[in-house]
């Protein structure tokens, strides 16, 4: 519990104190937006400094996360739980009418509770559902760096599935952040409210469902061919291609519907659809290309 809750406050600390580019979300219905400081790049990289620096100094042992992997999984599936509980409570009795807090209650408990009842609840000025997101994304990546120290400790050295795996996952997580002004056109953060369902989704399926071929990788052995491994980062580099190009097209048509897309005027259905460049190709391209990412995170565990 008590890595937890560092954790949090080291989030809700540096997000509040580095600095990052203040983006406007979307036009709400009743006209407001929400504005996100983007500086979770900047919070990622002093993080694993500050682990790096109490590692060196022998404060902590870089395998801990993944010694206590079932504690902190069981110990943030709890966190989950109590946190949609306080988001419910918070929701009833919210007297907001604003679109971020007007609570919409439905005459099921289970509904409520599940897809929560508030667009954007905040918490001592702390856009939850933002905050979430990139708990999830960063504690994955924490989750990782433990389990490849584990192996280091264990083997001597990392072997080319681990290294594979390891390499994909940091430069998705680096990439994610780099470009976190995207996340707030995503439909989670601009139409979806905050309970179970992402709180869950964030806080426990992200980072602890998302580093399981790692955690694999440490007791099983994965003979990687040199053909296997060239095919395995040529799945990578395609499906980032695609996930990547496709959600930047989203997102720039989003901010400026009048952007060209691959250096002509987007085509337009119905006033809001896109379909120009990858969204021309098929609807959801940017799910084949995570799809092809989720394949090469897995590849590495051989057949």
């Amino acid at each position: 519990a008590g890595i937890v809750m560092a954790y949090f406050a080291y989030l809700a600390l540096a997000g509040f104190l580095l600095p990052g580019r203040v983006i406007p979300g979307v036009l709400l219905s009743d006209k407001t937006r929400i504005y996100y400081r983007c500086n979770g790049f900047a919070t990622l990289l002093l993080l694993i400094t500050l682990l790096g620096i109490s590692v060196a100094a022998g404060l902590l042992s870089p395998a801990v996360v993944a010694d206590k992997g079932g504690e902190l999984l069981s110990t943030t599936f709890i966190y989950s739980a109590l946190m949609t509980l306080f988001l419910y409570i918070s929701g009833r009795i919210s007297q907001s009418t604003t679109t971020s807090l007007k609570p919409h209650v439905t005459k099921s408990f289970i509904h409520d509770w599940w897809f929560g009842i508030q667009l954007n609840p905040q918490f001592l000025g702390i856009d939850l559902k933002f905050f979430l997101v990139r708990a999830g994304m960063i504690g994955w990546l924490v989750i990782n760096l433990s389990v490849a120290a584990k192996a280091f400790q264990q083997n001597g050295s990392l072997d080319v599935a681990m290294t594979l795996y390891q390499s994909f996952c940091l430069l998705y997580v680096m990439d994610y952040f780099w470009y976190e002004e995207y996340m707030t056109s995503t439909w989670d953060i601009i139409a979806e409210n905050l309970g179970f369902m992402l709180v869950f989704g964030d806080l426990v399926w992200i980072p602890f469902t998302f580093s399981i071929q790692g955690r694999w990788l440490l007791t099983h052995k994965a003979d990687i061919t040199k053909a296997a491994a060239i095919l395995n980062v040529l799945v990578f580099i395609i499906g980032y291609r695609v996930f990547r190009g496709s959600n930047k097209q989203k997102h720039i048509f989003k901010k400026d519907p009048k952007a060209h897309i691959w250096g002509e005027p987007p085509k337009v259905i119905g006033g809001k659809l896109l379909a120009s460049g990858y969204w021309g190709i098929a609807r959801h391209c940017n799910y084949l290309g995570d799809i092809l990412l989720a394949f090469s995170f897995s590849l590495p565990c051989g057949a």
